[in-house]
C-alpha cells in the first residue's frame, strides 16, 4: 500500500512538473535557456520530408489542429491532391504608415510647377533581406493629399478650384544588392497605380486613397524596394501632391 502511495505521489509529480534545459528554473511547461539554444525534430528534415523539405531552402512549419508542427497545412494538396501543389509563403515585411507623415500630415511632397507639365521623384528606400531564390508578393496602400499651392511653403494648402484636372501615379523598383538602381532595374516598374482628381469652383480637400501590388522573381540576399511618384497637370497650372500623410501600409510575401 505504501508503494502504491508512492507511485501515484510520483506520477501526481510528474504531470504537473515544468521540464528545463539549461535551467534549474523553468517558467514554462518546457523552458529551454540559452541565448544559443536550438531544437531539432527529425521528423521535419530533408530526409523525413523530402517532400516539401529539399535541404536547400528554408521549409515554413506550421501547426495543425492538434498543435502539432508539421509542413503539410491542412489545405496544402488543394491544387491537385499533389504535396507541394500550393507554394507555402512567409512575410518578410508587414509595415503599417511605412511613409513618414511628416509634421503636417502631407507626408512627402512632389511639387509640379507652372513651368512644367509633368514632375516625379522618389518617395522612399525599403530594405529587405530574402533568405532565399523566390516569388515575392509586394502590396502597398497609400493615402494621398493634392493642393494648387506649395504645401511645403505652405503645409495647409489650398484646395483645387480652377476646374482643371490632375493625374498622380505610384511604382516600385527593385534595387537588387541594394547597391543603387541601374538601367535595368529602373526600366522595370512594378505595381503601377495612378488616379485622377478633377475639380469645380469649389473645391475640397481629403486623402485619397490608392493601393496595389505587383510580383517579381528576386535573388536571395539583401535588396530593397524603391518607390517612386509622378503627377500630371495642365498648362500653366500648379500641383502639389502630398503622399503618404495618412495611414499608409506595405507588405512583402516570399513564395518559397
Amino acid at each position: 500500500m505504501k508503494n502504491i502511495k508512492y507511485l501515484l505521489l510520483l506520477l501526481s509529480t510528474c504531470t504537473f512538473a515544468q521540464v528545463g534545459i539549461g535551467t534549474a528554473n523553468p517558467l514554462k511547461d518546457l523552458h529551454i535557456a540559452g541565448t544559443t539554444s536550438t531544437i531539432r525534430i527529425e521528423k521535419l528534415n530533408s530526409v523525413n520530408s523530402s517532400a516539401l523539405n529539399d535541404g536547400v531552402k528554408l521549409a515554413p512549419v506550421y501547426v495543425d489542429k492538434d498543435g502539432e508542427l508539421t509542413l503539410y497545412p491542412s489545405n496544402y494538396a488543394s491544387g491537385g491532391g499533389v504535396p507541394g501543389s500550393v507554394a507555402p509563403l512567409n512575410f518578410l515585411i508587414n509595415i503599417g504608415n511605412f511613409i513618414p507623415d511628416g509634421p503636417n500630415y502631407n507626408g512627402i511632397v512632389l511639387n509640379n510647377d507652372l513651368t512644367t507639365t509633368t514632375a516625379g521623384m522618389q518617395l522612399i528606400s525599403v530594405p529587405f533581406n530574402a533568405p532565399q531564390n523566390a516569388l515575392i508578393e509586394v502590396k502597398y496602400g497609400i493615402t494621398v493629399v493634392v493642393s494648387d499651392v506649395d504645401m511645403i511653403a505652405s503645409p495647409l494648402g489650398s484646395p483645387l478650384d480652377d476646374r482643371s484636372a490632375r493625374t498622380f501615379e505610384v511604382y516600385f523598383c527593385i534595387d537588387l544588392n541594394n547597391d543603387g538602381l541601374d538601367a535595368t532595374e529602373l526600366s522595370k516598374q512594378y505595381g503601377n497605380k495612378g488616379q485622377a482628381v478633377a475639380s469645380s469652383i469649389q473645391g475640397i480637400m481629403g486623402y485619397p486613397y490608392m493601393n496595389a501590388h505587383g510580383y517579381a522573381n528576386i535573388p536571395a540576399g539583401n535588396h530593397s524596394l524603391k518607390f517612386f511618384a509622378k503627377t500630371t497637370d495642365g498648362t500653366s497650372k500648379y500641383t502639389s501632391v502630398g503622399f503618404g500623410g495618412d495611414l499608409d501600409y506595405l507588405k512583402i510575401r516570399l513564395y518559397n
